[in-house]
């Protein structure tokens, strides 16, 4: 595996090595020992998945106090782009966000430290989309903000009139109201 670091300290790509053959092929998509060698050494203790179509945005969201998260995302079918913005308060790149193309294509995998905000849009006809926590989702401690929020300036790539996401999230507060992520 391929570990990458991004502009922002903490989030990492990761790119599996991966073994074609005439059968189809093979990659080994995580290995607990390789991610601790690479400053990744949360425990994961909840898989996820979603199945969304084009113009979906999911986000952005993160729980907080106790039940902070880290994630390590992937897609198995379709493309995204993977959105995670810095929301620790004492960082140099606080609401600096980092957006990484993910695809069962390129089979890249994005690990997202806790004290970030985490979103994605589907940029294909469908994506499904897979995800490792290593803290239990806690739906009282959930926080997000708007997807749209001017302050980030995220380009999810998705035309303002084929943009599909939720009534919580087109209502979420704005980058100003994060609170400490730890509290």
């Amino acid at each position: 595996m391929n570990f990458i670091k991004t502009d922002i300290d903490g989030v990492i790509i990761v790119e599996p090595r991966i073994f074609n053959d005439a059968r189809g092929y093979f990659f080994e998509s995580y290995n607990r020992d390789e991610f601790i060698k690479n400053g990744i050494p949360n425990e994961f203790v909840q898989d996820n998945q979603s199945k969304s179509s084009y113009g979906v945005i999911r986000g952005l969201h993160c729980q907080l106090g106790e039940h902070a998260q880290a994630k390590l995302v992937r897609v198995l079918q379709g493309t995204v782009l993977d959105v995670a913005v810095d929301i620790r308060p004492d960082s140099l790149t606080f609401g600096r966000h980092v957006a990484v193309e993910l695809s069962a294509e390129n089979q890249r995998q994005l690990f997202i430290p806790r004290g970030f905000l985490h979103g994605f849009s589907v940029l294909s006809d469908t994506a499904i989309f897979a995800y490792k926590c290593d803290n239990f989702y806690h739906p009282e401690s959930e926080f997000g903000i708007r997807y749209d929020d001017p302050e980030i300036g995220i380009d999810w790539r998705i035309p303002s009139d084929k943009i599909i996401t939720s009534d919580k999230d087109r209502i979420a507060k704005g980058l100003q109201d994060v609170p400490d992520y730890r509290k």
